[in-house]
């Protein structure tokens, strides 16, 4: 009788101290082509409780309990003829207090068409936050999180770099000629260590407060695009932070890759980075699986999509900062890593809704072969389509780099990029790719090019006039380099000067930029400003000339507009024979030098005066 007594009292006091921590996600919409919404409820024995409510065109299809007693999963049915507003959710237990839960259903503030995302007439502005600009000291410290204080000597630890940083200066971005900006992640990262890169995420529904608040990011936004700027968001479906909040108390058995080694304090399995098993098929079973499960590193806990509640949880994620943020693209992370069904099902779930969107996918793979095959419609021989619009064009990076700094040689030097450019035969929609000089993992270009201005110049307008989404990264346009420590990450990602009150240059202004930056500056804008107008650039036909003579000739031709891209490597002026474009039929029409505003009128030659890149264009 006594232990009847004892199991009735602690299943009463369970039920009593229940409690909600969250439900996510926090808000959703009416109107989606899919009509089910999953709701994941975490709070201390929910479990015990049943969810009820009594909203027109809204009703419970089914209630899932998880392993641990703390979570629900609700799955929700939303018709379409469903009004916006607010109802209670009700958990009830037989004679005991109800909680109530108020949920909100929107109206979309915009139909699904008019989320455009990025394309190939833009050129994309990369930026690492915390690096970027200090605009609001205020939450520079904010107490309850692992990491505080700021020390901008430390390359690893935070320097203040917050969205109204970015905010603030918006007119800088659009003067210079860009029209999307990428953030690297902004969603907190409460680690107790290098939490300023922000891929190591704690809560996939809350902006970082040392980055601002949701309104920040939602200010962010809505300036940009006032200013006809897109904002990218920065997403990692493939893990998160080993500091999550869920990492505590996991839902089930199977929420992350490796658990059963976590709980017991073991080392879990480390990925092998064999990205090629996606498409391998002489793949052994434990290579596969050993990429898509493996973690990235320990402080990173490797996300299992093959559980449908965290497959649900972290597409309903997606869609809720689209709408939420009025999103103009996302860039994915680590694409290769998750398990690819699920990522073609994530993409395809978000094209859904939102037709005319850009998704891009992180695939660092030198081989032509492996980017084509995650870009939707792709022919490929498994059958697979990713969903994808987009992926990064890595091997044309890497041998941009290889054919500048190459003597010229019937294997070496222009003919890379020939060449390379030549394989666009193999991916869907070649102006769809990604293409950039350096982002936040790799040497900057002015390093990688020995910090060689010219070299420089040459590679920026190579990659603009390039049939390809153009993706800059944030100091580029000063030179800035990372030569004392190649491969660094800390100091690729260096303070962009005049960010911070009392920094002594300033690169929003000029003050303090030496000679060469100031002209890498100007160029960039010019070319940019340029390429922003140039519907040749953005959808015109490509047409190459092999090089010759230590001379490579690109053109981009739409209708009666035509760009003409000249890179040149001889020290000493030569003689450029037109006649061998001929099938051009540019002969007698008038051609203005984009750089130096002197014409020409194309017939029989033109003097190349010095190595570098010359654009020359009917469209002025």
């Amino acid at each position: 009788m006594k232990n009847i007594f004892l199991l009735s009292f602690l299943f009463w006091y369970a039920v009593v101290t229940a409690q909600i921590d969250r439900i996510e996600p926090p808000n959703w919409w009416i109107g989606f082509k899919e009509s089910n919404l999953q709701l994941l409820v975490k709070g201390e024995n929910i479990s015990l409780y049943t969810p009820q409510l009594d909203y027109q065109g809204v009703r419970i299809t089914k209630v899932h309990k998880a392993k641990s007693p703390n979570y629900l999963f609700i799955d929700l049915a939303i018709s379409a003829e469903t009004q916006p507003g607010s109802f209670s959710i009700v958990f009830d237990t037989k004679g005991k207090k109800k909680i109530k839960h108020e949920y909100e259903l929107k109206s979309r503030v915009k139909p699904a068409e008019s989320y455009v995302g990025f394309n190939s007439s833009d050129v994309i502005y990369l930026i690492t936050p915390d690096r970027f600009a200090n605009g609001d000291p205020t939450n520079d410290i904010v107490k309850g999180l692992k990491e505080s204080g700021l020390d901008r000597q430390n390359d690893y630890a935070r320097h203040g770099g917050d969205i109204k940083g970015i905010t603030d200066h918006i007119p800088y971005i659009k003067d210079m000629g860009f029209t999307a900006v990428w953030p690297c992640p902004l969603l907190t990262n409460d680690m107790p260590k290098t939490s300023y890169h922000g891929y190591a995420i704690t809560d996939l529904y809350e902006i970082d407060p040392r980055f601002g608040t949701l309104e920040d990011y939602i200010k962010l936004s809505s300036k940009m695009s006032e200013q006809g700027i897109k904002l990218i968001m920065d997403q990692v479906a493939n893990h998160c932070g080993s500091e999550h909040w869920w990492m505590k108390d996991l839902p089930f058995e199977d929420w992350i890759n490796s658990q059963s080694r976590f709980e017991a304090g073991e080392k879990p399995v480390f990925s092998n980075h064999k990205r090629t098993t996606n498409q391998d098929m002489y793949a052994a079973k434990i290579d596969a699986k050993e990429m898509t499960e493996g973690w990235f590193v320990d402080t990173m806990p490797d996300l299992n999509q093959d559980n449908p509640f965290m497959a649900t949880y972290l597409i309903q994620n997606s869609i809720w900062w689209i709408e939420t943020a009025q999103l103009g693209g996302i860039r994915q992370d680590t694409y290769p890593y998750p398990d690819k069904v699920f990522m073609s099902n994530w993409a395809g779930a978000i094209m859904k809704e939102y037709p005319n969107f850009s998704i891009v996918g992180e695939e660092w793979s030198y081989n032509p072969l492996l980017v084509g095959y995650w870009q939707d419609g792709a022919q490929n021989k498994d059958g697979y389509d990713s969903n994808l619009s987009s992926t990064m064009d890595f091997p044309m990076q890497k041998t941009m780099v290889e054919a500048l700094k190459e003597e010229e040689n019937w294997n070496k030097g222009f003919v890379k990029i020939y060449e390379g450019l030549a394989n666009d035969f193999h991916y869907p929609s070649p102006k769809d790719i990604m293409i950039f000089p350096d982002n936040h993992d790799m040497d900057r270009i002015h390093t990688q090019l020995n910090e060689d201005p010219v070299l420089t110049k040459m590679a920026m307008a190579y990659l603009l006039v390039l049939p390809r989404i153009p993706q800059l990264y944030y100091g580029t346009e000063i030179l800035m380099e990372n030569t004392a420590k190649p491969g660094d990450h800390g100091l690729i990602r260096t303070d962009f000067p005049g960010g911070w009150e009392g920094d002594q240059v300033n690169a929003f202004t000029e003050e303090g930029l030496g000679k060469e930056q100031k002209q890498m500056q100007h160029y960039l804008k010019t070319l940019l400003q340029f390429r922003k107008g140039s519907k040749a650039i953005h959808e015109g036909k490509t047409i190459h000339f092999s090089p010759q003579n230590d001379v490579y000739v690109l053109f981009r031709v739409l209708n009666e507009e035509v760009v003409v891209l000249i890179l040149n490597k001889n020290a000493e002026p030569v003689e450029l024979d037109l006649n061998r474009f001929k099938e051009m039929t540019l002969e007698d029409r008038k051609l203005t030098s984009l750089f130096t505003g002197k014409s020409i009128i194309w017939k029989d030659s033109i003097t190349l005066s010095e190595k570098g890149a010359m654009i020359l264009t009917t469209n002025k």
